[in-house]
């Protein structure tokens, strides 16, 4: 027997606290020689400190890094690459607190590598490989002083204990994947200029380390993504370029001639968003495995020699996060998820068929009951002439029921970057929202990746047009196919989908509510005042800044709040240098002077994207609270309120 409750009022054991206990941040895994498994561990409850792990081959699994160390680079911002396994025994990573490289072997203490710099946290460091000699490290270092920040790639003495890096290459404005060939001869590396973005135009370039001065570029330009260059067992290098609409990928050859690999209509590549991302990998019989992307679904599969396909490997993961795959020999470490299975690091051998789970994202997995399946919707949005895409995760709960005739309130789901994708899986934020009756639609909307170049750079000049108008044509499109109530639809979303979200409640008028997390309200300041990966990005996204200010003051929601007249909640780290505070209390007081309800929330030690245990939980609770009383449903659980200011009384 069900109960009967209206949407929305579905009690369900899936609670905030459950949602964060589930949110252990699985990244970046590797196998060692010797068969053990290493990754990384983001943990929300130690205030999103990310620590080394490892399970030794005989199963045991231990924590690697001492109490107090957080394994996070700050090049870019948001980081990524920051530590990699040398031997069996030693790693070497970036700690977050002076982003400093340092040597770390099994049960001894870290030792630092790098100079420390006259102010705290000046050099930074990501994406390291060892020479094949085990005497130093390449990486990419980020100086900070006067200015814009200064990116290089540098070689790191091991044995030198704070001696100055020598520059290998410099010059250019962004650079990322030093990689040395196997007998340590030559290093590969991709580069990039302002105002490109890594996925809009980058450069292939290889050099003889001993001579850096004599680097030749290899491939790409304009028009042309390049990432990843690999070298296999053999010294050929290897790249993912988009040159021909998809992100295929490439060797080169003896006379620096390129050769297609696959040709694919579906992405073998990621948005470069992280260092050390990869999207492939070389097994021992010549066979490359690939995580592939079609439409936003992602599979894992091996592309044989000379077969130009990749061939799925029928796993039922769908979702990689950002992807990082580790192999040896015919065994496949990866984070994968998918809407019946969890985040997990798993270790598949191509050769059995076997696949391992080496670590779940929570030790208390979610009852599969409460599982909401999306499907993957398509729909007309723009002039009705072009389509986008999302995947619908409707309200599911094996104990309760809704009354007949009453269709269940809409979050739409804007995801941030705004280039990047979303996946369909179990995501417990999600299940929190359709265990109590709410459907949750999460968009790729036109400028996402993972659908080819063209679909990527509908967003060229359109952001918070086309994004925003797809959101809108998502919550249409499933009301109208009476699968949620027109009236009850909210919009929610992070960074560039919290201005999806303002967007979509100043310039249009379908949504009830929103939720905006660290969103950017004002285009013009953010173009004035961000961090030099993402200065020069709203150039092909808006247009030139200054030239083109009249669109930046017509994009932003800042300007025009007088039109916006539905509640919105806002959510602020207050250490965001992305998009920094002022952006959220600028918006809370015009809210405020024009009369709109509104709550805000910030959170001190918070940066772009949450990381701690007890924010989450705080968050979840208080925009469930919020959508109550502004949707017209009581939650069955018991929230501490939220002030909610400029609410006329019930």
């Amino acid at each position: 027997m069900t109960i009967t409750a209206p949407y929305g009022a579905w009690q369900s054991p899936i609670d905030a606290t459950a949602v964060a206990r589930a949110g252990r941040r699985l990244g970046a895994p590797v196998l060692a020689e010797d068969g053990a498994v290493w990754w990384s561990e983001g943990r929300p409850s130690e205030g999103g400190r990310v620590v080394l792990m490892r399970r030794a081959p005989d199963g045991e699994t231990e924590e690697v890094t001492p109490a107090g160390v957080n394994v996070r680079s700050r090049v870019h911002e948001y980081g990524g690459g920051s530590w990699t396994l040398t031997g069996t025994d030693r790693v070497l990573f970036v700690d977050f607190a002076d982003q400093r490289l340092y040597s770390q072997r099994l049960g001894e203490k870290p030792v630092a590598l790098t100079p420390k710099p006259d102010v705290p946290a000046a050099l930074r460091y990501a994406d390291c490989r060892l020479t094949p000699d085990g005497q130093a490290a390449i990486c990419v270092r980020e100086r900070h002083g006067e200015g814009e920040a200064v990116n290089e790639i540098v070689a790191i003495p091991l044995d030198g204990f704070g001696e100055e890096p020598v520059v290998l290459a410099g010059g250019r404005d962004f650079y990322s994947f030093p990689r040395l060939s196997p007998d340590g001869t030559q290093l590969a590396w991709t580069c990039w200029e302002h105002p490109n973005m890594p996925w809009d135009a980058t450069e292939l370039w290889l050099a003889p380390l001993a001579d850096p001065g004599a680097a030749r570029r290899l491939a790409g330009g304009e028009a042309e993504s390049i990432i990843q260059p690999e070298w296999d067992a053999e010294g050929r290098l290897h790249f993912v370029s988009d040159r021909d609409g998809w992100w295929n990928l490439y060797r080169v050859g003896t006379e620096d001639e390129i050769e297609q690999l696959s040709a694919e209509e579906a992405e073998l590549g990621h948005p470069q968003w992280l260092f050390g991302g990869s999207t492939y990998a070389f097994l021992d019989d010549g066979a490359i495995a690939c995580i592939r992307c079609e439409r936003g679904v992602e599979r894992l599969g091996v592309l044989d020699p000379g077969a130009g396909r990749v061939r799925d490997l029928g796993l039922p993961f769908t979702s990689f996060g950002f992807p990082s795959l580790s192999v040896a020999g015919t065994r496949v470490a990866f984070v994968a998820a998918s809407p019946e299975h969890e985040t997990a690091v798993l270790v598949h051998d191509t050769a059995s068929g076997e696949t391992e789970i080496v670590r779940t994202a929570s030790d208390e997995p979610l009852d599969p009951a409460y599982a909401s399946i999306p499907r993957a919707i398509e729909f007309p949005t723009g002039a009705g002439d072009e389509v986008a895409h999302a995947f619908f995760y409707p309200p599911t709960n094996p104990e309760f029921d809704a009354p007949a005739g009453e269709l269940p309130p809409l979050i739409v789901q804007s995801h941030g970057g705004p280039t990047s994708h979303v996946t369909p899986a179990l995501d417990p934020e999600f299940l929190f929202w359709t265990s109590r009756g709410v459907g949750v639609v999460d968009v790729n909307y036109r400028g996402s990746s993972g659908f080819g170049r063209a679909y990527r750079e509908k967003l060229r000049g359109t952001w918070g047009i086309v994004d925003t108008e797809d959101c809108v044509a998502a919550a249409l499109h499933l009301a109208a196919t009476g699968e949620a109530d027109g009236e009850r639809l909210a919009i929610r979303g992070g960074s560039a989908g919290g201005y999806a979200t303002l967007c979509a409640l100043v310039f249009h008028d379908e949504f009830a509510a929103g939720a905006s997390y660290y969103g950017v309200a004002d285009t013009e300041s953010l173009a004035r005042d961000t961090h030099k990966f993402e200065s020069r990005y709203l150039d092909g996204l808006i247009g030139p800044y200054p030239e083109r200010a009249d669109l930046y003051r017509e994009r932003s929601p800042i300007n025009f709040v007088e039109r916006l007249r539905a509640p919105v909640i806002l959510f602020q780290g207050l250490e965001d240098e992305v998009v920094p505070p002022n952006q959220a209390e600028a918006m809370v007081a015009a809210l405020a002077k024009n009369g709109v309800p509104h709550a805000y929330l910030a959170f001190a030690g918070e940066q772009h994207g949450f990381r701690r245990a007890e924010t989450e939980i705080r968050c979840l609770e208080a925009e469930l609270y919020f959508y109550g009383r502004i949707l017209g449903f009581e939650p069955a659980d018991e929230l501490e309120p939220v002030e909610i200011d400029c609410l006329p009384p019930a």
